[in-house]
């Protein structure tokens, strides 16, 4: 009972976080992406790391904010519909369509993250692999 509270109070957490994050940063198009908890667990054997997973949806034309993980991240990314323009660090932006992936690793700053399409959402599924105990997965680039 006590790992299904805290789970659920991580997500909460992260939403809110998240949500958080964002807020003060002027978004493109026609509103600002979602993100909605789909797992979370500690990996019993990696102690001290955890399994995040994370359904994040884009409207049309919606972007997120330059931003970094914490430290300990790396994230495996995948488009699960739609289209995502994305780049770390110094790569070029470059469109992943459904089924394609990408990763980021520890420390990596995610300088685009947007949904081309105009009129289409875009859905991807974020998973990390973290300390646990981690609480804001999404952080402002200067930090």
């Amino acid at each position: 009972m006590k790992s299904i509270l805290s789970a659920t109070a991580f997500c909460s957490a992260f939403v809110l976080l998240a949500v958080s994050a964002h807020a003060h940063e002027p978004q493109q198009g026609a509103g600002q992406e979602t993100v909605k908890p789909l797992f979370h667990r500690a990996l019993p054997n990696v102690p001290g790391k955890a399994l995040v997973a994370l359904e994040v949806t884009f409207p049309p034309g919606a972007s997120a904010p330059p931003h970094t993980h914490p430290r300990s991240a790396f994230i495996y990314a995948q488009v699960l519909s739609g289209d995502i323009v994305s780049a770390v660090d110094a790569e070029a932006p470059r469109v992943y369509r459904t089924g394609e992936s990408w990763y980021e690793a520890p420390g990596a700053r995610h300088v685009v993250t947007r949904n081309p399409s105009p009129d289409k959402p875009a859905t991807l599924l974020a998973v990390f692999v973290l300390d646990e105990g981690e609480q804001r997965l999404v952080l402002p680039q200067d930090q």
